[in-house]
């Protein structure tokens, strides 16, 4: 049985059965099935119909607001958003693929026809996390059904719910049968369904050792696997920042969703010159937050996802402070924070270095340390230090050193003066161990999609 236990209160939210054979069978079939005839209807058909899932599913947002709350444990009042981050993305998808999707035309050549032509995979395989499960999910889901290919959603056993109202809102605005599914598996299920000869592609979000799981799985397959798999993501704060602006929105990037996102701010450089007024405002800020019951409309900071993901955190900061780093906030000030629980309150780390595992392993939840810098060539070095490369903001008035400065930092995405944001018309990507694959944008078409040219000669002599 598939059990989400509640960080709200421990108690078990949601219990399912996981799918058996049959029902595996079953989902596959159809899904085979649906895509054959999805990929004749037109795309602006597609469009048509994809449009009314959104809107049903948007239609769902106090419901859906509320089961995130109890499911994973954000503060109820921003469950609306992403909801709203849902449509966003959705709607760019869809109003960007007739372009995308049309033939590549060539240059005219007398006697001939030729032209490339994006043909469907067939069935695709999205494994979506919980820490975003409405996001993350519709990055890959969105693009595939535009594309022309049917979809199997195995979303998180944190998150089971999500799968369950996307796939009520996709029946209810009329998708063909088999063409959107959803199916609750174990980690053995999902690796046996990639090895299954109709799955066609894979869309994955997770850890790193999911996604190498997932490349496991696929391995011979010659089947597009496409991996997102979480960052450690710095901020550098140059000596011509806008303190304020840079100390608002770094103190967000840090620990909204209570630091659980792969590319929120883990780590932070700070020029001396601002060092001292940088790190009394995060402080400050930082101490605002309300801790608690994420049902509560007042929480800002709900508990992190599990206890012993919380342990984790903790785990990092007292070897930190063992080490020689100092805490800014005074936890005790937090009343729902507990030792044993999944409620952590949030804690800013500075006097830290690159030997301590809070600087180099990935957190994910509400801690962050702060290290002073000399230059920006300092700050590179340093942003560099990593395994992991998905996002990094440089904070600066200068656009052309910011420009320089993130041509040569290594990471799928660089933001000047923002962060922890997808901007569903750029291409969201990671290097090194942040994985491989594009989605949103026009390229997030290509790993769902085949190339098909046509070589046609008209002309016999």
């Amino acid at each position: 049985m598939l059990k989400c236990i509640s960080p709200v209160d421990g108690s078990v939210y949601v219990e399912r059965p996981f799918a058996d054979s049959s029902e595996i069978d079953s989902c596959l079939a159809t899904a085979s099935a649906a895509s054959q005839d999805w990929k004749t209807i037109s795309v602006s058909q597609r469009a048509e119909l994809c449009s009314k899932w959104v809107d049903a599913f948007a239609a769902k947002s106090e419901t859906i607001a509320t089961e995130l709350a109890w499911q994973m444990g954000r503060p109820i009042q921003y469950g609306s958003g992403e909801v709203r981050g849902f449509e966003e993305r959705a709607r760019c998808m869809i109003a960007m693929a007739e372009g995308v999707l049309q033939d590549v035309e060539l240059p005219k050549r007398e006697g001939f026809t030729r032209f490339i032509r994006r043909d469907p995979l067939g069935v695709v395989l999205t494994v979506a996390p919980w820490n975003y499960p409405l996001l993350t999910a519709i990055n890959s889901i969105m693009p595939a059904l535009m594309a022309g290919n049917a979809v199997i959603l195995k979303h998180s056993h944190q998150t089971p719910l999500c799968a369950e109202r996307m796939v009520e809102a996709g029946a209810e605005a009329g998708f063909p049968d088999g063409l959107f599914q959803f199916l609750h598996l174990t980690r053995e299920q999902t690796a046996e369904l990639i090895r299954s000869s109709e799955i066609d592609g894979v869309a994955f979000t997770g850890s790193v050792e999911g996604g190498a799981e997932m490349e496991k799985a696929a391995a011979g397959l010659f089947i597009p696997v496409g991996l997102e798999l979480g960052g450690k993501d710095p901020a550098y704060v140059r000596p011509d920042a806008n303190l304020a602006h840079a100390i608002e929105n770094l103190v967000d990037g840090s620990f909204f969703n209570s630091g659980q996102s792969c590319c929120g701010i883990e780590r932070i450089y700070v020029h001396e010159d601002l060092y001292n007024g940088f790190i009394d405002g995060f402080a400050d800020l930082t101490s605002q937050y309300v801790l608690g019951d994420p049902l509560d409309a007042s929480t800002n900071l709900g508990p992190v996802v599990r206890t012993n993901a919380a342990n984790f955190v903790r785990e990092q900061i007292g070897e930190a402070n063992a080490s020689g780093a100092r805490g800014l906030i005074d936890t005790g000030k937090f009343s729902a924070n507990a030792e044993g629980t999944p409620y952590l309150a949030p804690q800013v780390l500075v006097d830290v270095n690159h030997s301590m595992r809070v600087m180099f392993e990935e957190s994910f939840g509400p801690v962050v340390g702060i290290m002073k810098v000399s230059s920006d060539d300092e700050a590179i070095k340093l942003m560099n230090d990593s395994a992991l490369g998905l996002t990094a903001s440089i904070w600066s008035a200068d656009e052309d050193a910011a420009l320089s400065i993130g041509d040569r930092v290594q990471a799928g995405t660089i933001f000047m003066n923002r962060c922890d944001y997808l901007d569903p018309e750029l291409a969201w990507t990671g290097v090194k161990d942040s994985g491989r694959g594009v989605s949103l944008s026009m390229m997030g078409y290509d790993q769902l999609t085949q190339a098909k040219s046509f070589h046609y000669r008209t002309k016999i002599d």
